[in-house]
Formats: C-alpha cells, structure tokens, sequence
C-alpha cells in the first residue's frame, strides 16, 4: 500500500487539504484493499486553514515515509515557507518520493527548487505571479494538471481532484479511477484545461498610459479593426503602441483585441441562443471558421462546447 502524506501548513486552504486526504482514502483495489494510506502531517500540531483550525497527526517526518507527498495551497501563497518543510520536500524528492501540488501549493514547491526546469500550472489567478517570481518554472496557465513523471502541479480548486484522479489511474489503472471518479460524482477526465474558466483582457486592467486605448479596444472590438486603426485611436506611431502594448500588458494590440472579442464571445454563448456564426460576426471575427478556430486554440474547447459547460 503507497502512503500519501498531505501537508498542512499554517493558512492552508481547507478544500485544497481535504480533496486529496478524501479522494486518495476512499480508493479501494478490485480485491477491496484500500490502496492508500493517507496521513496528515506538518511542522505544527496544529495550523489555521481559513475559518477552521486543523489538528496535525504527524510531524515533518512522516515525508521520510512518503511514496506520494501533496501540498495544498495556501491563502496568501507569496508567504515564505518554513525552511525545515522547504528541507522536508526536498529530501523526500531527493528520495525519489513524488512531490504534487493543489492550486497555489505551487509557490511552495518553487520556492523548494522543486520545479526549476519543469513544466507547472497553478490557479490561473496566481499563474503570473508565479511565473515572474520563480523565472526558472515554465508556467502554463491553461491546463487543469501537468506532470513530469516525479514533480507534479494541478490548478486551481477541483483541478486538484482531476490530479488526484490521475495519479490513481496511473498507480492503479482505468477501472480503479473509474471507480474513484463515480465515488466523488465527476468526470474522470474533463474536456479541455484551465484555459476555459479564464476572463481574458477584463475591461478592469490597470495600465497608466493604456488605459483610454484598451477602453476604446473593448468599445470597437466588434469592428473590422487594424493595428493602424488602434494606433490612430491612441494617437500614436504603430511602433510606439506596440511597444507600450508589449511593456505594460505583455500582448502586442492585435493579442489583445482578440483576447478581447474572445471574451465578449464567451459572453454571448453564456447569456444568449445566438448561433456561433452571429456570435462570431458580432464579436468581430472575420469568419465564423477563423471564430471556431481562434476560439478553440484560445480557450481550449469548441464554442458548442463551452456554451453547454457554461450556459446559464
């Protein structure tokens, strides 16, 4: 029997916590061996998880025995990690134990050296924090999960349970998981990644120069627009607007138009029955196939798709 170790530290985020402690006990094995033993463990006996306080059974040593090691998030993840559990996941990684992360648990396993050199995501919220705190992670903000064979990461909230599930399909295979995915009534796999629950380029972003242009960009983003157009909106030189685009919003004009229509074309599917091709004429695509395509790439799902995941 593999023994998962969930660490609870101080201001952990009690659903990241509970997700694996419950989907990993409650998996059983074709002959009804259980095939997880599940601990909770951590530097403190007892730690706050938001509104609740959690008693720890097992301290930092427990990691000693660990095949599997998960780390939830925490509520405010840019809050240094105590060095003795930043030495805990590091030699249990050095051990060859499996490292995985619920969420923003990501920022604890950058801050441990755990994911230099390796792909990882985390709550879409948090992916461009972390990627300009922790440059050596490669951060892909649009999946549910990724794993690197021993290092692994999920996104936010229930993409903790998708990686769970995984993991026990892997360990245990289809039927096992099968099994698991009915017990906690979800899908074993989901259609598309994260990329389908992100709010592109919101009318909301901050930007001391840009700000009257991106305004204008939301109000014209159903026309037929150019980059000259846009550059003309802010009375500037194409090269200047691409520039301050690229410095202060990290997207050239064009990048961020299309986030833009992608946007108020998720909105329309969400609220309303018109067709994907109206849908794509009001939004400003030049065609409904370049719609489907550009929306498909971007948001990792079809318009039908989305509209019946996310329609009201």
């Amino acid at each position: 029997m593999q023994t998962v170790v969930v660490l609870a530290l101080d201001d952990t985020i009690a659903f990241d916590l509970a997700t694996p402690v419950e989907t990993f006990s409650r998996v059983r094995l074709p002959d009804d061996r259980p095939g997880y033993r599940v601990v909770v463990a951590g530097p403190e006996p007892e730690v706050g998880a938001g509104p609740l306080r959690l008693v720890v059974g097992d301290g930092l040593d427990a990691l000693d025995r660990a095949d599997l090691v998960v780390v939830p998030g925490r509520n405010d993840p840019s809050k240094p990690t105590p060095p003795p559990v930043l030495e805990a996941l590091r030699s249990a990684a050095e051990r060859g134990s499996r490292i995985a992360s619920v969420c923003v648990g990501a920022f604890t396993l950058a801050e441990a050296g755990l994911l230099d050199g390796k792909d990882a995501t985390t709550h879409w919220l948090a992916a461009e924090q972390l990627a300009r705190a922790y440059p050596a992670v490669r951060v892909d903000p649009d999946v549910l999960f990724t794993d690197n064979g021993q290092i692994l990461t999920s996104a936010g909230a229930a993409s903790g349970l998708d990686l769970c599930l995984h993991i026990i399909r892997e360990d245990h295979g289809m039927a096992v998981a099968a099994d698991a995915a009915r017990l906690a009534v979800v899908p074993l796999h989901r259609s598309g990644g994260q990329a389908q629950y992100i709010l592109r380029n919101r009318p909301t972003y901050q930007t001391a120069t840009l700000e009257p242009v991106l305004s204008w960009i939301e109000e014209n983003a159903h026309r037929g627009l150019t980059l000259t157009d846009i550059a003309e909106a802010a009375g500037t030189s194409v090269r200047t607007l691409t520039r301050r685009f690229t410095a202060e919003v990290g997207q050239s004009p064009v990048q961020w138009l299309a986030g833009v229509r992608i946007r108020h074309a998720q909105e329309l599917l969400e609220t309303t029955d018109h067709t994907v091709d109206r849908i794509a004429s009001r939004t400003g695509f030049p065609t409904p196939s370049n719609f489907r395509t550009q929306f498909t790439q971007t948001v990792g799902v079809t318009p039908s798709t989305y509209r019946k995941t996310f329609r009201a």
